[in-house]
């Protein structure tokens, strides 16, 4: 297992402040070595990952090692801002995983033609989310080797 202890940046893109703190408490819960930073809409999803405006300081804002991304958001939607993602060279290597309560074949696919690495619809209930970010970070820390961060 490379990266066991290894903690890794995750950035979720959750216009849900609800969603982002059950993230956060379900990673906690489930005991998966990380750093959580959050971000509202696509807009400011790739404000962060540019290191444009408030997210300028690369030490409070960290390049993520995945990105967890929801597709319904205000101003710009995930699809859309996946798709800046993984048009800009500099950010294209960053693994996305979208996260959405979408269950939409359309969506799904639309999502891995743009290149995310999962889809994954959120889970109705706390203990449903704290397995799930539990298999995530195993998945994503202890098995994946993802490059270092830039």
């Amino acid at each position: 297992m490379p990266n066991s202890s290894l903690p890794i940046t995750i950035l979720m893109a959750d216009d849900d402040e609800d969603d982002r703190l059950l993230a956060f408490d379900a990673l906690k819960e489930g005991r998966v070595l990380n750093n959580l930073h959050c971000v509202e809409d696509g807009i400011e999803l790739l404000e962060y990952l540019r290191r444009e405006g408030k997210f300028s300081d690369p030490a409070s804002s960290p390049r993520p090692s995945l990105i967890l991304l929801d597709l319904n958001m205000p101003r710009m939607d995930g699809r859309e801002a996946l798709q800046h993602i993984k048009a800009d060279p500099n950010l294209r290597s960053i693994p996305v995983v979208i996260l959405t309560t979408s269950k939409e074949e359309e969506d799904m696919v639309r999502g891995y033609d743009l290149g995310a690495a999962s889809y994954i619809t959120k889970p109705v209930n706390f203990e449903g989310l704290v397995d799930l970010m539990r298999a995530i970070g195993r998945y994503w820390i202890e098995f994946v080797e993802l490059p270092h961060n830039k």
